[in-house]
């Protein structure tokens, strides 16, 4: 599995009910701190209006591909 980096795609990974977003809600890696260790998520809706921007660390999120799974264990 390769590092998040800045644009990927990415999913939630526990629920954060006070920022009113759930597990498995996608949002796009925006900004990038501390060479990995966390991260700037904006989640946007279909109409493109941002209804959530927050630091998340990695293990709060799952990067999400649309590569094989051969390529993704390359």
């Amino acid at each position: 599995m390769r590092n998040p980096k800045q644009y990927d795609s990415v999913a939630l990974l526990e629920d954060l009910p006070e920022e009113n977003l759930w597990r498995g809600q996608v949002g796009v890696l925006v900004e990038v701190y501390n060479e990995g260790e966390a991260f700037e998520v904006e989640f946007i809706d279909t109409s493109g209006q941002t209804y959530g921007l927050l630091t998340l660390r990695p293990k709060q999120f799952m990067v999400l591909s649309r590569e094989s799974s051969d390529r993704i264990a390359a």
